[in-house]
């Protein structure tokens, strides 16, 4: 049987010719093709992952630009009026992380009619709780036999009323620490669920795609309040803050700011 790794003749040019086609291993087939590390199959190695899209995509390959920076690359320098702005802000507000050079154009507050139900409810149920000790029958003369004594209910109803009193104050602390700032590098959302939930969102200017408002019912428009919507690019995230005081005007002063920002312009406030 002759051996089918031999060849059974020759062409006009001397190549070998075959029986049967060949097997062309891995090894024979990188001597065979120029080696290039964007064309020879990636190789499998535990523990990497080697995709030939991202390696092509990073490759020192035609149409490919690789910008350099320098090591240590110079600050820009800022001019007076810039860094006394941002040493004012960094005082005024030294729990936001505030880089050198940027400073806080908006600070947006709560709308104070989110203040109504907490305030209102807690009002109210100070008020049924002091009526109930005023009508309680204090003598046991007017007492009915089936009632405790006025000095056994006084100390668990007192106690009632702190709580309450306590729950509606811990309420408007909650509402007044949700705070929304603006600076003229980037947007800062600070949300307070409860005592111990809290946390903090920031997204760059350049990021946001759109920022909108929304006012929606009779009160919202009569009292001037509504809704901030911010959309970012990429994973398009969305930021809203409600009970915005003027939202109108705060959308209009941080679209001023986004296009500034990212056609290269100073963001100064009084601009907008």
């Amino acid at each position: 049987m002759e051996d089918p790794n031999k060849p059974v003749a020759y062409d006009a040019n001397g190549r070998p010719l075959y029986a049967a086609p060949q097997v062309v291993t891995p090894q024979s087939n990188q001597e065979a093709m120029p080696s290039s590390h964007v064309t020879a199959a990636p190789q499998e190695v535990s523990g990497q992952n080697y995709d030939p899209q991202l390696r092509a995509q990073y490759s020192n390959e035609p149409h490919v630009v690789h910008a350099t920076r320098a090591v240590e690359p110079a600050n820009k320098p800022l001019s007076e009026d810039i860094q006394q702005r941002s040493i004012d802000s960094k005082k005024r507000y030294p729990h936001l992380n505030l880089s050198e050079g940027e400073f806080v154009i908006l600070d947006i507050k709560r709308h104070p009619i989110g203040l109504l139900i907490p305030v209102g409810a807690t009002a109210l149920l100070l008020i049924v709780q002091m009526i109930v000790l005023i009508l309680y029958p204090a003598s046991p003369e007017t007492a009915v036999a089936t009632l405790p004594s006025f000095d056994v209910v006084l100390w668990p109803i007192v106690l009632l009323m702190i709580l309450t009193a306590a729950g509606g104050f811990i309420a408007v602390w909650v509402y007044l620490q949700n705070q929304f700032y603006m600076t003229n590098e980037s947007v800062v959302q600070e949300i307070q669920h409860s005592v111990f939930s809290r946390h903090e969102q920031t997204v760059s200017l350049g990021s946001i795609e759109d920022a909108s408002f929304r006012q929606s019912g009779f009160l919202q428009t009569i009292l001037n309040y509504g809704t901030i919507r911010l959309s970012t690019e990429g994973e398009e995230t969305t930021y809203r803050f409600s009970y915005v005081a003027s939202p109108r005007n705060q959308v209009a002063v941080l679209n001023n700011a986004i296009e500034s920002f990212k056609n290269g312009r100073p963001v100064d406030p009084y601009e907008n």
